[in-house]
């Protein structure tokens, strides 16, 4: 699980490992924002055709307006870059987030940056309403 330290440098793409026993951790809402924030990055650098950031240099805004900001600035920057998209773009091959052998197009990466986001929020969203659900309770909240 992510310490408040992790938090608080706002590096959380290393911070979210496997514990000691081997078990994957619990994800919290700012794990899953910085992750949305580190692959549509990625895929904007992908369907842009720069070299894609290495997770360690993407970082996490930090609690509530500078996280939303960020994630509203990278859904115009997407928008922006499928607008300028052709339909040759859209076979082009790319190696995110399958292997360079997958054979995949970027017409499948925007399938999946749509499919990544659903299933990213709707995490976001089972954690607020855990914590809805535990709020005056002496239950923590997950």
């Amino acid at each position: 699980m992510l310490d408040d330290a992790a938090v608080r440098r706002r590096r959380l793409g290393a911070g979210l490992g496997r514990d000691r026993a081997g078990s994957v951790p619990v994800p919290t809402i700012a794990w899953l924002s910085w992750h949305i924030g580190w692959w549509w990055t990625v895929a904007i650098d992908h369907v842009e055709g720069r070299p894609p950031h290495d997770r360690t240099e993407i970082h996490w805004p930090g609690i509530g307006e500078p996280t939303v900001r960020w994630l509203r600035e990278l859904r115009s920057d997407w928008t922006a870059a499928l607008d300028r998209l052709t339909d040759a773009d859209l076979d082009r091959a790319v190696a995110y987030p399958w292997p360079a052998d997958a054979g995949l197009s970027l017409a499948h990466l925007v399938g999946w940056v749509n499919a990544e986001l659903m299933k990213n929020v709707a995490e976001i969203g089972q954690l607020l309403m855990i914590r809805a659900a535990h709020a005056g309770s002496d239950q923590p909240a997950s």
